[in-house]
């Protein structure tokens, strides 16, 4: 008779372990390379910048005309110490690699001029930048660390994350208008958009993801109605709620959470209004997800 054994805690996590680091490995070097392909085929023989940390090596060497190899090492140096300290050491040590490799392949790699064309040069050299961001962070690691630096500020202070890199990212700007060129800083902007935006959809997916919390009397239909025909998972929570100037209780009251991509929002808020159109609907985004029963993100 055939037996079958399943693997012991230790021998799973160890796969697991080994799997995550594959992966990790994978999208930091492609996000390396990528960045490397940015950095020398559009923005560093153009003078263009980035936002960031890359965007502050990139001025430092219009500047100062030092090896951007270099620079890139030294802006990033403080952040990845200050990474070691606010989120991890696996962190810190896959960060630091990915910025030597960087700096590396910068250094070495001599790229042809695939156009001429300023606009070009701006949106697709932060589009290849963007990518490479992007592909790191997918891999547990930064090659441009003012996000750390944001996460620090944040905890001690009342900016966001997203309100810091704004803020930083106006001063540099400023900056390379003041010293540089003001249309130099025009294109730079537009070079950052277009990075940020790349690196939104690396980590994000072309799929974003809504999570969507129904409240309604007819919460049993409308759960059987996502889970056999909207083919997605359905969490039942159960409340006490009140509404009106007396705040009248109702006890036991089910309230559904489900999770699904913003391509089907329309769909389910038109059947939950089948059923209930005075359903309360929430709808907010969510970053990501893993397992459950709806499909993978790409590159995921």
């Amino acid at each position: 008779m055939k037996r079958f054994f399943k693997l012991n805690d230790n021998e799973l996590i160890s796969q697991l372990i080994l799997k995550r680091n594959i992966k990790d490995v994978f999208f930091i070097s492609v996000g390396v390379i990528l960045a490397s392909i940015g950095l020398k085929g559009f923005l560093l023989p153009n003078n263009f910048l980035d936002g960031g940390a890359m965007g502050v090596s990139l001025l430092l060497q219009i500047l100062t005309g030092l090896n951007l190899s270099i620079l890139i090492i030294l802006v990033n140096l403080p952040f990845i110490l200050l990474g070691a300290k606010q989120i991890s050491i696996p962190f810190a040590v896959k960060s630091s690699l990915a910025i030597f490799v960087l700096a590396y392949l910068v250094h070495v790699i001599q790229l042809p001029t695939i156009t001429d064309d300023k606009l070009l040069i701006a949106v697709f050299g932060g589009f290849f930048l963007g990518a490479g961001i992007g592909f790191s962070i997918r891999g547990g690691a930064v090659i441009d660390g003012t996000e750390v630096l944001a996460i620090s500020v944040s905890r001690k202070s009342s900016l966001t994350v997203g309100d810091f890199i704004a803020v930083f990212n106006v001063v540099l700007f400023g900056i390379a208008a003041s010293i540089v060129s003001v249309e130099t800083a025009m294109y730079s902007m537009l070079t950052y958009f277009s990075a940020s935006k790349t690196v939104d959809f690396i980590i994000n997916g072309i799929e974003e993801y809504i999570g969507v919390m129904i409240v309604s009397d007819d919460a049993e239909i409308i759960k059987e109605m996502v889970a056999i025909k909207l083919e997605r998972g359905v969490t039942v929570f159960r409340s006490d709620g009140g509404f009106g100037k007396k705040g009248l209780a109702m006890p036991d009251r089910k309230i559904l959470f489900c999770v699904i991509t913003r391509l089907e929002v329309s769909r389910l808020l038109l059947e939950v209004e089948k059923i209930d159109r005075g359903a309360f609907v929430i709808q907010y985004p969510i970053k990501d997800t893993k397992g459950g029963m709806i499909k993978k993100r790409p590159f995921h």
